[in-house]
């Protein structure tokens, strides 16, 4: 599928309504036309991957395109210099989330730039740091449990920071990976119990709603199947 077909199926599926209630959601929809998700999954099935027609995507500065543009990018072919690029123009948090998690966490640079966006100030950039946190729990199936434990001083590091934006990525990734397995489960819990001595509203809310379901019967059973399916 070619760029201009894609910007002008865009413009035939744009919905109004559905703008709206993206807007409720707290999604920038500027330069919206109110696709849904599984649209775009559709289109991105169709066009396969490619990197050039990615960069195109992102660079209409278009909402949908720039979802699709993570979707279809190789991530083989992306470099440093275009995540730093890319991060940058995160304007919205489903924006940021879709991208980390269909290809910045698929990149040979996932670690460290999670290092080094979450101790960034930009709001966006920031979160991109902490979902990169969360979706490398999930993905990133070889990875050992210290690879997840050095993340845990900078979740705490950050959790005093009260934008909605990161304080829910801070605690999506605590939640995530301490959902990995009952090694990092434990461990998680005691970071979520240090987090919530904190002097901070943002703190004790991360805290608190990952104690929650990180110490819930649904995880602790769930952890312990799969302990024992090893």
């Amino acid at each position: 599928m070619e760029y201009e077909k894609i910007l002008k199926k865009f413009k035939s599926l744009s919905d109004p309504e559905a703008l709206k209630g993206m807007a409720k959601f707290g999604i920038n929809t500027k330069k919206a036309y109110g696709i849904s998700l599984y649209v775009i999954r559709s289109m991105a099935k169709e066009i396969g991957k490619n990197h050039e027609l990615a960069q195109r995507l992102w660079s209409s500065g278009i909402h949908e395109a720039r979802i699709l543009a993570g979707m279809v990018d190789d991530p083989k072919q992306v470099t440093k210099n275009q995540m730093e690029r890319w991060v940058k123009d995160f304007d919205s948090w489903d924006v940021c989330d879709q991208v980390c998690s269909n290809l910045f966490d698929k990149t040979p640079f996932a670690y460290k730039k999670v290092f080094e966006w979450s101790k960034r100030n930009e709001e966006f950039v920031k979160r991109a740091g902490f979902v990169l946190m969360a979706c490398l729990s999930v993905h990133d199936k070889k990875a050992d449990d210290k690879q997840f434990e050095q993340f845990f001083p900078i979740i705490k590091r950050e959790a005093n920071d009260d934008r909605n934006f990161v304080k829910k990525a801070v605690n999506w990734a605590l939640r995530q990976i301490g959902k990995r397995n009952l090694n990092l489960n434990k461990k998680a819990i005691e970071t979520a119990e240090n987090i919530k001595k904190m002097d901070s509203k943002a703190a004790r809310w991360i805290a608190s709603d990952a104690i929650r379901e990180l110490t819930s019967e649904k995880t602790q059973k769930r952890l312990k199947n799969k302990r024992k399916k090893i």
